[in-house]
């Protein structure tokens, strides 16, 4: 299977654009309670929240990050779902504050209709939503924001999708899905051109599942689609290094330097220093160095 070769060095997002011809980092802001990985550090109040959040946007921006991801619901394995209004709550402010003082492209990790309108009124400039939009109104509203999506793979839903998850062909099963939900984006009005692919490692996925993927990244690249790759301190690295959240980093970044390998184009972290160095001189050997200082 050839790769299908766009141009994206001036991909739009909202007011800003991006060149995704080569890989960019995407840092990880959650004002969640129950976050993984963050165990809720940005939550103790609402206002101490929205501080902490923007401090440490503000330090992934400085850190190479463009792109800052905005998540007001966890989606771990057996997350609770989370009211409308606490979501809006959580989310609302964070953005409000980063467009007013940082220039960096804000991601809004979010499947509520009402939220991707709201946001895309504050200046967020991509909608990220792991239900590949498949809320009631969620396409329609998408749609309407004329921002760029992120539809990710995802078997059952956060509550379940790590309860023995099956598939015949992982690679054959996500191509499918993903052609589905961006036929359905298409029919909503969202052109391909607005449309970014995520394979949803860790979401309803074995460790298997997650390094074959990881290691046919490439055959994605039918779609003509830049690519979203989060692995950042997912399980699947436990699985292989035996290493609690808080000490995935090594692993991260070596699925980070795979996934350059692959073509992903952005990469979604929450160690962006690091990932950011890993990125570029992995660009680097690519590259022969050609465009290691630019």
């Amino acid at each position: 299977m050839e790769d299908t070769v766009n141009d994206f060095s001036t991909y739009r997002f909202g007011s800003r654009t991006l060149d995704l011809n080569r890989p960019q980092v995407m840092g990880i802001v959650n004002v969640t309670p129950d976050s993984f990985s963050d165990g809720g550090t940005l939550y103790e109040a609402r206002k101490l929240s929205v501080e902490q959040a923007v401090e440490r946007a503000r330090q992934m921006v400085k850190d190479g990050a463009t792109i800052i991801d905005v998540g007001g619901e966890s989606t771990r394995p057996g997350a609770a779902a989370v009211s409308l209004q606490e979501e809006l709550d959580r989310v609302v402010p964070v953005v409000e504050r980063l467009n007013a003082e940082l220039d960096v492209i804000i991601s809004v990790d979010t499947s509520a209709p009402q939220v991707m309108t709201e946001v895309a009124r504050l200046g967020a400039g991509l909608i990220n939503d792991v239900r590949a939009l498949g809320r009631e109104g969620a396409l329609e509203a998408a749609a309407a924001t004329n921002l760029p999506v992120c539809v990710m793979h995802m078997q059952g839903s956060p509550a379940t999708m790590q309860n023995a998850p099956r598939y015949d062909d992982v690679l054959d099963d996500v191509n499918y899905f993903l052609q589905q939900r961006v036929t359905a984006c298409n029919a909503a009005g969202i052109s391909s051109d607005r449309i970014i692919l995520d394979p949803g490692f860790g979401f309803g996925k074995t460790v298997e599942h997650n390094l074959r993927l990881l290691n046919n990244l490439r055959q994605l690249h039918q779609f003509g689609m830049p690519l979203l790759v989060g692995t950042s301190r997912k399980s699947m690295i436990d699985h292989v290094l035996s290493r609690p959240v808080d000490q995935r980093l090594a692993g991260s970044l070596a699925t980070v330097a795979i996934g350059v390998q692959q073509g992903g184009q952005i990469f979604r972290v929450h160690d962006v220093r690091e990932t950011v160095d890993v990125v570029r001189m992995t660009e680097a050997i690519m590259n022969e160095g050609r465009i290691a200082n630019d």
